[in-house]
This record gives C-alpha cells, sequence and structure tokens, in this order.
C-alpha cells in the first residue's frame, strides 16, 4: 500500500507503488498494489466543523482496502512528506495512526526518506517529529552528496527472518567502498556543523518570505513543509483554489529568465506547487536573494 500522490521509484516494485506519474504507456503494475488517499489539508476532502479530519480519512481508506484484501497485506511505503506529490506534509500524528493501521494488520511500515532524510526537515529524519520508528527505512539522494548511494535500514530482527528465509538481493555496487565512504563523511559534516539545526533556521527565515509573498499575492493558495522542503501552490485566486498550471508555467520561465531555477509539479486536483529545497548550507543572503528574485518574477508575470 502506497499514497495515491507517492514517488518511490521507477523500476518493478518501486513503481508499482508510485502513483503521481510515470504509469502511463507500461504494462500492469504488479499484483496486489493498492493505494489510499494522502492527506492534503489545503483540499479537504473529509471535514469536520470546518476542519479536516485527516483520521476519518484514514479510517475510511483502510476500511476500502481491507473489503479488499484477502487477509496478507505485506507493508505500507510512505514519505513524510510527499515530494513529487506537491509537498503534502502529513499531519502531526497521522504516521502514528499509519503506524497502529499497519500493526493491527501485521503489515510492515516503510518510510521513504530519500528526500525528507538527513536533516533537511530539521530533524535528522523527518519520521522523529512523530516519535514513530519505521520497520523499514530508505536513504539515497542526499546521503552521497551528489554520488549514487542509497541505504536500506531496518531491525536485527527483520534482518535475521530475511537471512532465514534464504531471501537474496544483491547488485553489482552493493557495498562499493567510494559511496560508502562519502556517505559516512556526509554524516559526519551533518552533525560537524550543526545542519539539521542550521535546517530549522534557514527553513523559518524562507517559510516566514514565502509567507509574506502570500499576503502579497493572491495567487499564492498555500505555503506548507517542514525545514528546507517547501511547496508554493499556485492558483487562480485564493479565495476560489482553482488551479492555474497556464499562470505556474509562466513564472517559472521569468523565475529562469532572471536566474532563478525553479522547480513546479503539476497534478490532477491541484495547482501547479514550486517544490523549493535549497542545500542544507544555504546563506541567509542566498535565501534572500532567491525570495527577492521570485518577487520581481511574479510581478512580471501577475
Amino acid at each position: 500500500m502506497s499514497f495515491a500522490q507517492s514517488w518511490h521509484g521507477m523500476t518493478g516494485g518501486a513503481a508499482s507503488a508510485t502513483y503521481s506519474a510515470g504509469r502511463k504507456g507500461y504494462g500492469p503494475a504488479a499484483v496486489g498494489s493498492y493505494a489510499i488517499p494522502a492527506p492534503y489539508p489545503y483540499r479537504p476532502r473529509f471535514e469536520r466543523n470546518g476542519v479536516f479530519d485527516w483520521r476519518a480519512e484514514l479510517d475510511y481508506a483502510f476500511d476500502l482496502i481491507d473489503r479488499q484484501s484477502s487477509g496478507n497485506l505485506a507493508a505500507f511505503i510512505a514519505e513524510p512528506i510527499l515530494s513529487s506529490g506537491g509537498v503534502l506534509d502529513l499531519p502531526l500524528g497521522y504516521l502514528a495512526a499509519l503506524k497502529q493501521k499497519c500493526v493491527e494488520r501485521g503489515m510492515l511500515l516503510i518510510l521513504d526518506e530519500a528526500q525528507t532524510g538527513i536533516g533537511r526537515t530539521g530533524t535528522m529524519f523527518a519520521f522523529e517529529r512523530d516519535g514513530v520508528t519505521p520497520d523499514i527505512l530508505t536513504l539515497s539522494k542526499t546521503l552521497g552528496a551528489g554520488l549514487p548511494l542509497a541505504a536500506v535500514v531496518t531491525s536485527a530482527e527483520i534482518e535475521e527472518e530475511c537471512h532465514r528465509r534464504g531471501f537474496l538481493f544483491y547488485t553489482t555496487h552493493v557495498s562499493d567502498p567510494l559511496p560508502a565512504a562519502v556517505g559516512l563523511k556526509v554524516l559526519e559534516v551533518v552533525q560537524r556543523d550543526g545542519l539539521v539545526e542550521r535546517a530549522t533556521v534557514a527553513g523559518a527565515r524562507l517559510t516566514s518570505g514565502l509567507k509574506a509573498l502570500q499576503r502579497e499575492f493572491d495567487c499564492i493558495g498555500d505555503v506548507r513543509g517542514r525545514g528546507l522542503l517547501l511547496g508554493m501552490e499556485i492558483v487562480k485566486s485564493q479565495a476560489g483554489k482553482e488551479s492555474a498550471p497556464e499562470l505556474g508555467a509562466a513564472i517559472t520561465r521569468e523565475c529562469m529568465r532572471l536566474g532563478l531555477s525553479m522547480n513546479i509539479v503539476t497534478l490532477p486536483g491541484m495547482g501547479g506547487v514550486f517544490r523549493i529545497a535549497p542545500p542544507l548550507t544555504v546563506s541567509d543572503a542566498e535565501i534572500d536573494q532567491g525570495l527577492a528574485l521570485l518577487k520581481r518574477a511574479m510581478e512580471n508575470v501577475v
């Protein structure tokens, strides 16, 4: 099981658990792949007294899954913040409730922290905020600082069970010493230079700047995220929340013309969402410069 706006990869089982893109033009996905709605407070599907009721949405989703299940659900794989899905941050308490759903059904909880891990959200791993420990943790991207390095982290109990069953996972480059040495150095530098704490401080500065732009520009519907993984959703108006893909594309082009590279995600049912994830080493001056260029681009377009 995974979220309907998830991104976990483009090969085999990972592609079968990816629902935000990449499913067109291929044969059937792996049998036994299920999706549930990703919590989306800005566009809530379930409300109670005008407030997003994520627990009711989660309960309803699992009720549907249980009706489809033959009783052998294996695992739920989730990103703590769905980045390619529009920077959707799981509400506080959601991950613990999801873990409980898994425990009740004998499922494993797999957290994909390829983008949220190694300090980006203001904690070393995003799941730490919620006090939930996954059964399996996957890491990549930032772990290698640009080199192709990934890691699968699990408990001794699960590893021993895999060994007992004769489970084989091997690639030509498994445990290569060069990327492994780089990964160790990355972890050392992140701790040595206080980059986890820096992500919190820099993220607060960037969030404040984006919210100031939101007060100035009616086309900024929502600013969300954690630390230095933030999303800014572009709409026709804050009141209507109507998606505005053409406007988002125009702002993207103008940003690039001014020298600011911006990445925008456009998915069905949402406006264009800028994914903003500067390096953990970003300076205050660079954050301010980026905000100034974004403001100029929006003034020119809007």
